[in-house]
């Protein structure tokens, strides 16, 4: 089946002014698959605003009137690194709508998979708060949807952003309907993704941080993929696979201090589509986070969207470089070690 992509000129209209997230990161990239002839091979899909309901699926309504008003005050600061303009509330809304066109195209069998290049991103956003460029937590908002509507139990969230997803650990942090897996920059914003932070509750063990140490590159994430996430999913088998695609992790982000390429990104693309194909046949939704500068974020994008629209578990292959460094290996064994109580690793 073919790839959706899911975009729309309107999630150009949250204006950020000079902020890294800017709608140029959008408007650069999807020209950038135009030229490529990528758009051509593509399923367009067209988002939707999620309804208010929908985005109370996670988040208060006191928090979403909140944002509501921020938008109709004209903008501007909201505070913890999160800016926005008289556009915001709607865009927004549109971020998490489609997400939610991509879940339904999905797990409808419109299209095999789908790309959500949406903004505002979202996986920092709490349930009452905004912070670092997130109002909605579009892909925690699309998890429970996909549950309410599908009658689904089991969603694997896959976050390869630099960042640690804060606000999408708390959500689930004692939920086993949701298996969290995140890996990221040690002590990079928020300071949150400790590796003993493995859930509470009856969600003790769904919830998987490896943090890598600054600058860690290809071998090192695709470490982290073989020897974590890969035995995990395929022992949870998740009925969707869902994934925060941030690409700040690229050697070029200027925010981001990590060394991953945009031929690294392409390898944990065509990890994640063997775990979706093997799992849950192919349903696959990735949504765009960060990544912030618009080369190396058209660059990937690309690259990833190649790799889920070229699919075949018998034809793509692509193959690892050096090995991981010793320090990146260690942090990965601490992994192993703590959720080695809970899953066969």
């Amino acid at each position: 089946m073919r790839t959706g992509l899911i975009y729309d000129t309107a999630y150009l209209n949250h204006n950020t002014g000079g902020h890294p997230e800017s709608s140029n990161r959008v408007a650069f990239t999807y020209d950038i698959l135009g030229k490529a002839g990528l758009l051509e091979r593509l399923v367009s899909i067209s988002p939707r605003q999620a309804k208010r309901d929908e985005v109370a699926l996670v988040h208060s309504q006191e928090y979403i009137e909140r944002v509501k008003a921020f938008s109709e005050r004209g903008g501007g600061n909201f505070g913890n690194d999160v800016v926005g303009s008289q556009e915001t509330y709607v865009t927004a809304l549109l971020a998490a709508g489609g997400t939610l066109s991509a879940v339904d195209a999905v797990l409808e069998k419109q299209v095999g998979c789908a790309f959500a290049m949406v903004r505002p991103p979202g996986h920092h956003a709490m349930p009452n708060l905004g912070m670092g460029f997130c109002f909605f937590n579009n892909v925690s908002i699309a998890a429970r949807y996909a549950i309410k509507k599908y009658g689904l139990s089991k969603i694997l969230i896959i976050d390869w952003d630099e960042h640690h997803g804060n606000g999408t650990e708390h959500i689930f942090y004692n939920d086993p309907s949701v298996l969290y897996f995140s890996v990221h920059r040690n002590w990079s914003y928020p300071a949150t993704g400790h590796a003993d932070k493995a859930g509470e509750g009856s969600g003790l063990g769904y919830n998987i941080n490896v943090p890598l140490p600054r600058r860690s590159g290809d071998a090192d994430y695709e470490h982290v993929f073989r020897r974590i996430l890969q035995p995990v999913a395929l022992e949870y088998l998740p009925e969707l696979v869902i994934l925060s695609a941030g690409f700040d992790a690229h050697a070029k982000d200027p925010i981001g201090e990590m060394n991953l390429s945009t031929f690294g990104f392409m390898k944990l693309a065509e990890i994640v589509c063997e775990i979706a194909s093997s799992c849950c046949g192919g349903a696959l939704v990735s949504v765009l986070e960060g990544g912030y500068n618009q080369s190396a974020l058209a660059e990937s994008v690309l690259g990833v969207l190649h790799i889920m629209d070229a699919w075949d578990a018998d034809k793509t292959s692509l193959y690892g470089q050096e090995k991981p460094v010793k320090v990146s290996v260690s942090g990965v064994n601490q992994v192993s070690k703590i959720h080695g109580k809970y899953w066969k690793l």
